[in-house]
């Protein structure tokens, strides 16, 4: 071979990227037949895999989870007001009456042996809940400050909890404004925190790839479901938690290299996929509903009574939430900064044509991205549906607004913005109900902050100049 020849190769050997991220290298276009069957058959063993988790465990759910018994009314509306009936030595109170109005709407319901009931009921708003004294049994009287009649308002669940206390010398103290509006600010920054859990995803998703995802509520849906179906077949609570992350990633997985990846390589425009997105969206959140039903679900630890911390009553799920989603945020924040991942993930979300010409494989970065954010989506759902509390197949579209509105006022596909804009959209949820506004126009709120913040910013509180994740 001539010198010159050789020399020419050694130097473009010598330009050539020296990385590629995980040693994973760009595949050709296309893919031949036997790979594209392989796939299908893997996405296939996947949907087959969720759907008889399912099918086993609605039968199982029902034999083994003890759920309130619903009254005439509750077989026609999906909003009930429900709880448990328990003396001062957690004994069950049965056949209590228990008694909701709401604009001349009257509900009743008696509390079975094991001291639940539950009154559907047509909307949500306020409500005045009175628990008839009289039918009480011999010797039980509601605790000393024990409001009842009560007023009860609905929060973010069609279910709302109402708890009587009872017992001698107990005494039921009521918060002044003070330590109400702290409380508030705590539950606001535990639900802001799980809600940055799922729109952390969602932005890394929209970063790397552009799409605005309506699928990610179902993703959100799916991590709850999942525990509880894993839970009611009998997998020990941290395997089913376990498996729930997994599977969270796996559909993260299963919708970028069977849908999201076939699109991009067709070169579909991104309105037309943000459309796919919504017919996934529903697909998914009906084929939830069709095998777990459209019945409110209990988490195991649901129900926990609120500890005192100083001057905060906060429950333990509460405090749980808090911890786990700060280190995994913390975490996520770390790996962006400071890993070659996260440098290779911000360098596909700047410019995807220059990334993949520095050497990084987009396609992977794009696939490890699906699946960190199905993982998160999993997580937040989790996390969720014990701050409801309860699971029900459509949780995660309830929040979709309040995800997209953290994403879109902390700055579209930046990361910190989500997590700055998500906290923000917590807090002002939970602290609407101490200045008074109705429990109906808490989305509302939230979502007019976003709009004023987007006149006087529209590219969110942390712009594209301000980036930093």
């Amino acid at each position: 071979m001539p010198a010159s020849v050789r020399n020419g190769c050694k130097g473009a050997a010598e330009t050539a990227p020296k990385w590629r991220l995980f040693n994973l290298r760009s595949t050709p276009q296309g893919r031949p037949a036997e790979g594209r069957r392989r796939l299908l058959r893997l996405m296939g063993a996947i949907s087959a895999s969720i759907l008889a988790i399912l099918l086993v465990a609605a039968p199982a759910s029902q034999a083994t989870s003890p759920s309130p018994t619903p009254s005439p009314s509750n077989q026609t509306f999906q909003n009930n007001i429900s709880g448990f009936l328990r003396d001062d030595t957690r004994a069950p109170l049965a056949d209590v009456s228990i008694t909701a109005k709401k604009d001349g709407f009257t509900g009743t319901a008696k509390s079975s042996a094991n001291g639940s009931w539950n009154i559907g009921v047509p909307d949500q708003g306020t409500y005045t809940v009175e628990l008839d004294e009289s039918t009480l049994p011999e010797g039980i009287k509601l605790a000393e400050g024990q409001e009842n009649p009560r007023q009860v308002t609905f929060s973010q669940t069609s279910n709302l909890s109402v708890i009587f206390a009872f017992g001698k010398g107990i005494v039921v103290q009521q918060q002044d404004f003070g330590q109400n509006l702290l409380n508030r600010l705590v539950a606001g920054l535990s639900f802001g925190l799980l809600l940055a859990l799922a729109s952390v995803g969602l932005s890394l998703i929209f970063g790397t790839t552009g799409l605005t995802n309506f699928a990610h509520g179902e993703m959100v849906t799916l991590g709850a479901v999942l525990v509880f179906a894993f839970n009611a077949i009998g997998l020990p609570f941290w395997l089913a938690l376990i498996l729930s992350l997994l599977g969270g990633g796996l559909f993260g997985y299963a919708q970028d290299r069977g849908l999201w990846r076939p699109l991009r390589r067709r070169g579909t425009g991104l309105v037309p996929m943000m459309i796919v997105s919504i017919g996934l969206a529903l697909a998914v959140r009906y084929v939830i509903q069709f095998y777990f039903g459209g019945a409110t679900q209990q988490l195991p630890f649901a129900q926990s009574p609120e500890i005192q911390l100083g001057p905060v009553s906060i429950s333990p799920n509460n405090l749980w939430s808090l911890g786990i989603s700060a280190v995994v945020i913390a975490l996520i924040g770390i790996v962006l900064l400071k890993t070659r991942l996260g440098k290779a993930t911000r360098a596909v979300a700047d410019n995807p044509a220059l990334a993949a010409a520095s050497g990084i494989d987009v396609d992977s970065v794009i696939r490890i991205v699906w699946i960190t954010g199905g993982m998160l989506a999993s997580l937040g759902g989790i996390l969720w549906a014990y701050y409801r509390p309860g699971v029900t197949f459509d949780m995660g579209s309830a929040i979709l607004l309040l995800i997209f509105a953290g994403v879109t006022l902390g700055g579209l596909g930046t990361v910190f913005g989500a997590l700055i804009g998500s906290v923000i959209v917590g807090i002002f949820v939970e602290l609407t109900t101490v200045f008074g506004l109705a429990a109906d126009l808490k989305y509302v709120g939230a979502l007019f902050i976003m709009i004023v913040v987007l006149l006087f910013r529209p590219q969110g509180i942390l712009g594209r100049r301000e980036r930093v994740g």
